[in-house]
C-alpha cells in the first residue's frame, strides 16, 4: 500500500510518501517538507499566534499539493512537541482538520520514543539486542532502552535543539554566559534519565535525528580519523570550536542548512551531554526513525 506520513514538528512539516506492506522494509518514494519553525509564532501565553496557525495550514497544504501526483491508500498525519505543547493546541488542531481535512493525532513525548525504537529495532534486527536510541528534535530529547520491540524504559525531555536555542542563548557568537546556562540546564534535566539507565551494558547506542548525521558529518570531515561514527571525543573537540563560530561560520560548515546552523550548538552540546551522562563512548546511526516507526506500528496494526 502506499501511504502519505504527515509529521508536523518542531522544524518542518513534513510529508513523507512510502511504499509499505508488511513483512518488507517501508520504502521511501518522495518527500515533501517545508521548514516552519512552529515554535517561533507561539505567544507570552504558549499559544500558537494568528499568523503561525496560518502558515501551518498553508504549509500542510502546499506539502499535499506537490504529492498530488501519487495515489495515496491512506494518509497517516501525527504531530509532536510543537502542538503537544501549545496552550491553544485543541484550535490549532480544529482549525487544521477544517481548512485542509486533515485529523492531526498528537503524539505523547513517550509514543514518539515507543515508535522510534521500534523503528530501530526493526531496522537492526534482534541479533542487536540491548539497544539504547536517542533522538533530538527541535522541541524534545527522546530516549528509549530495551532488548525488545517495546522499549523497557522511555523517556522525552524538553531538550529540543531549537528549544533550547530560543529560551537559553544569545549574542552572535553566542556569549559565554548563556552558554554556561544552557549546559547547566542540560546536567539537571538529564541527571534522573542517568540514575535510571546509567548502569546498564548497552550494545548498541543508536541515533536517528537530522542533527546526530549533522555532527557526524561535521567530524568525518574536519576529523576523519576518528572514524565514521559520531564519538564523545569528537564532540568534545567540536562543541567548543561550534561555541565560538558566527551563525555565518558555522552556515558554511559541510551539511549544515541555513536553518540547522543556527540550533546545532545546542543539539551538540546535547548531544555531547547525553553521551557523557550515559556513558556512551560513541553513538551509531540509523536512517530510520518516527515516520518508519508509524508506518510499522499501522501495519502490525492491519495484520490483526
Amino acid at each position: 500500500m502506499r501511504l502519505g506520513v504527515l509529521d508536523v514538528g518542531s522544524n518542518t512539516v513534513h510529508l513523507q510518501i512510502m511504499d509499505a506492506h508488511h513483512g518488507s522494509a517501508p520504502l521511501a518514494q518522495s518527500s515533501f517538507k517545508n521548514e516552519l519553525r512552529l515554535t517561533e509564532y507561539l505567544d507570552e501565553n504558549g499559544a500558537i499566534s494568528e499568523v503561525g496557525l496560518e502558515k501551518l495550514v498553508n504549509s500542510i497544504k502546499d506539502v499535499y499539493r506537490q504529492a498530488e501526483a501519487f495515489d495515496l491508500d491512506e494518509s497517516l498525519a501525527f504531530a509532536t512537541s510543537a502542538i503537544r505543547e501549545a496552550s491553544n493546541s485543541e484550535v490549532v488542531l480544529a482549525a487544521v482538520r477544517n481548512v485542509t481535512g486533515i485529523d492531526l493525532e498528537v503524539l505523547s513525548g513517550s509514543d514518539e520514543a515507543r515508535f522510534t525504537f521500534l523503528a530501530v529495532r526493526r531496522w537492526l534486527g534482534w541479533s542487536a539486542g540491548d539497544i539504547l536510541m536517542l533522538d533530538i528534535g527541535g522541541g524534545s530529547l527522546e530516549i528509549a532502552h530495551g532488548d525488545q520491540e517495546e522499549p523497557s524504559s522511555a523517556f522525552s525531555v524538553q531538550l529540543g535543539a531549537g528549544r533550547l536555542t530560543r529560551n537559553f542563548l544569545q549574542g552572535d557568537p553566542f556569549t559565554e554566559k548563556t552558554l554556561n546556562n544552557l549546559k547547566a540546564h542540560i546536567k539537571e534535566t538529564l541527571e534522573p534519565i542517568g540514575a535510571d539507565l546509567g548502569q546498564l551494558t548497552k550494545n548498541y547506542a543508536i541515533g536517528t535525528s537530522k542533527t546526530f548525521r549533522t555532527l557526524r558529518r561535521i567530524q568525518m570531515h574536519y576529523l576523519p580519523n576518528y572514524g565514521n561514527h559520531l564519538t564523545l571525543n569528537g564532540l568534545n573537540i567540536m562543541v567548543p570550536k561550534l561555541q565560538k563560530m558566527t551563525l555565518k561560520e558555522r552556515m558554511s560548515l559541510p551539511g549544515v542548512s541555513p536553518g540547522r546552523a543556527q540550533q546545532i550548538v545546542a543539539g551538540a552540546m546535547v548531544a555531547q551531554g547525553a553521551m557523557k551522562k550515559l556513558n556512551l563512548d560513541y553513538i551509531e546511526q540509523c536512517p530510520w526513525a518516527l515516520r518508519e516507526g508509524i508506518v510499522l506500528q499501522r501495519l502490525d496494526w492491519l495484520k490483526q
